[in-house]
């Protein structure tokens, strides 16, 4: 009996042991919870506020990055698009002038044909006039030597077609190169920014203010160190034009992929005020930095494209006194900030 009792006892005080721990546990994770990331028991407690805001700018620098070569590609989808179009038209008028002299040739075969019946010994026996038959031979004669050019020509312009249809057919592979890049790219970006949002959705509102705060120019209206131009000359010409345009866009969203009106992404924003200025830029990051004189940052002038990031993931206007216009990121709008702000790359001037 005595042992049946404590055969009893023993589980007893082992669920009351691990119950004890459980609550242990839990009370600590509660506190560890409450004091990671200022107060929110939903967040990652082993990352700070200022941790979530460096994965997130990490994030957002590869959606970028991967935004930029998604810009790439659609170019060159785009060219590969247009240029697929003007063979197919190329080939369609190629073609019908093809047909156009195999119907004539047909129709001068059939011609000969029928009117071929007589020998032609037999037609100058039969002739009343041998000057009149041979005059008719010499038309003959003149006549079978256009037919010859004739079949010349088809046989070049099948050759031409053929031609023209392989082109076609590389540049649909190439389209389809693209469009693959395309899709690849996109769901690159959409991953970064879900990632970046995951991160952002653990924050309390307070701390999002605190952020937000952070990523807020504190000094937009002040002139940015760093080794930045201290005082801009005065814009003017095509320069002037780009900035009055990006300076026109303030507020606009972040839209990636976008080159206005109503919304843009960094290089999309670039792009659209330098052509409003008349200049023609290439549309990514990567390509514009070389379409222009390099400069460097102590020489920096309004108008000028200033890059971020050892990728060259990112570019704004230079507006004077260390400041830029930029398209920052989903969520941020077009806005002025310090050029400081982000690891500077390098400079150029588009004219």
């Amino acid at each position: 009996m005595a042992s049946h009792r404590k055969s009893r006892s023993g589980p007893k005080r082992s669920l009351v042991s691990s119950t004890a721990r459980t609550a242990a546990l839990l009370a600590l994770t509660g506190a560890v919870s409450g004091t990671a990331l200022e107060g929110t028991g939903h967040a990652d407690p082993r990352l700070t506020t200022a941790q979530v805001k460096a994965r997130v700018d990490q994030y957002r620098m590869e959606a970028e990055e991967a935004a930029e070569k998604y810009n790439g590609a659609r170019e060159k989808a785009d060219t590969a698009r247009r240029a697929l179009g003007e063979l197919r038209d190329e080939a369609a008028r190629r073609t019908a002038r093809l047909n156009t002299a195999r119907n004539a040739l047909g129709a001068y075969a059939t011609a000969q044909y029928r009117a071929g019946t007589v020998a032609p010994t037999l037609q100058l026996a039969l002739s009343s006039s041998p000057d009149e038959y041979l005059q008719r031979a010499s038309l003959a004669e003149r006549a079978a030597g256009r037919q010859a050019a004739t079949i010349t020509g088809i046989t070049r312009q099948e050759k031409a077609l053929r031609r023209v249809r392989g082109a076609a057919a590389d540049r649909l592979a190439e389209l389809r190169s693209s469009q693959e890049a395309l899709s690849r790219h996109k769901r690159a970006v959409e991953k970064k920014l879900a990632a970046a949002d995951r991160l952002l959705d653990r924050l309390t509102a307070a701390q999002r203010r605190r952020l937000a705060d952070r990523e807020r120019p504190g000094a937009r209206n002040a002139p940015a160190g760093g080794g930045a131009a201290a005082q801009a000359p005065a814009t003017t010409g095509r320069a002037a034009r780009a900035v009055a345009f990006a300076h026109a866009a303030l507020g606009k969203p972040y839209v990636w992929g976008a080159t206005g009106p109503h919304g843009y992404d960094c290089s999309g924003l670039t792009q659209a005020a330098w052509k409003s200025a008349g200049v023609a830029l290439p549309r990514t990051t990567y390509t514009q930095i070389n379409a222009g004189r390099r400069v460097g940052r102590s020489q920096l002038a309004p108008g000028d494209l200033v890059f971020f990031y050892a990728g060259i993931s990112h570019v704004g206007i230079y507006i004077g006194d260390g400041r830029m216009i930029h398209a920052p990121h989903p969520g941020a709008p077009v806005r002025v900030a310090p050029i400081d702000q982000m690891p500077f790359a390098g400079a150029s001037r588009p004219v």
